[in-house]
């Protein structure tokens, strides 16, 4: 993943982070392409159930201020082949979201996700007790040439290496939270695992292959309210883009493509309206 810039008013999350009220559950899950292992954090509180779904490379700990921010309750997995859940067989999209359709209340469930998992999230939009969807900092256009160098990087092993600090750094360039988030963070440690001595990030490479998003297709099939949206100096894609899909995309000003990072309250924020509108 290419390295975002970081805006001049964010603030590094320091280490340990405040305080979140969660349960942590290892949880099995049934899907079509096999059972799957999910570490599972969750807040209790009133209002539709937010569904946390984060960004290709992190773990559920980069939602950690903008739960704090929103109150309520709330469920937050690491996703298949990130953090501490275990890989699948094969990467999709549809298959990622089989995997944690389970995490979806269905009395009532607002969809929150970041770039990979915005589209994790689209892939949820009609399952029941599903009522919004918000997608944020999805890059909705891929040439053939960044499909070709994703698809690369599916196909290399993990990276290993002989320290802690060294997986670290790679494991935040990785998630693109390198300058966002510091070395000794929750929502560092989360994200690299050590196996036979030496230090890996917990990425499965192998997501990298889950392929084009199709996003037109995914709009047109929603049935509940999508809301798109970017920061302001989100690289990884413009509002031109996004208004090629939506009329209304939302920005978020001054802020980048990790703006839930960046700025958990903007986020709670945004998020707060269509749990609103979905309760």
């Amino acid at each position: 993943m290419r390295r975002q810039r970081v805006p001049r008013n964010a603030t590094p999350i320091a280490g340990p982070c405040p305080p979140v009220a969660l349960l942590i559950d290892p949880v099995r899950m049934g899907h079509a392409v096999s059972v799957t292992d999910l570490r599972v954090r969750r807040g209790v509180g009133d209002g539709p159930t937010v569904l946390l779904l984060h960004g290709l490379g992190a773990t559920s700990e980069v939602w950690d201020g903008v739960v704090a921010a929103l109150g309520g309750a709330w469920v937050a997995p690491d996703l298949p082949g990130h953090g501490g859940s275990a890989p699948l067989s094969e990467y999709t999209f549809p298959a990622v979201a089989d995997a944690v359709a389970d995490l979806v209340d269905p009395e009532r469930t607002v969809v929150l996700g970041h770039s990979f998992g915005g589209v994790v999230g689209l892939h949820l939009a009609d399952r029941p007790g599903v009522r919004a969807v918000v997608g944020l900092g999805i890059k909705v256009a891929w040439t053939d040439d960044e499909l070709a160098r994703a698809a690369a990087m599916a196909a290399r092993e993990p990276a290993r290496f002989d320290t802690r600090a060294e997986a670290l750094t790679r494991h935040l360039r990785l998630s693109g939270l390198d300058g966002l988030v510091a070395p000794d963070a929750p929502a560092a440690a989360a994200g690299i695992v050590e196996e036979d001595g030496r230090w890996r990030p917990a990425l499965d490479p192998r997501v990298f292959g889950v392929g084009d998003p199709e996003m037109a297709a995914l709009l047109a099939a929603a049935s509940v309210p999508v809301v798109l949206a970017r920061g302001e100096h989100d690289r990884m894609v413009s509002r031109a883009q996004l208004r090629a899909l939506v009329p209304d995309p939302v920005e978020l000003r001054g802020l980048g493509h990790n703006a839930h990072v960046e700025d958990p309250a903007a986020v709670a924020a945004l998020l707060a309206r269509s749990r609103h509108d979905g309760g």
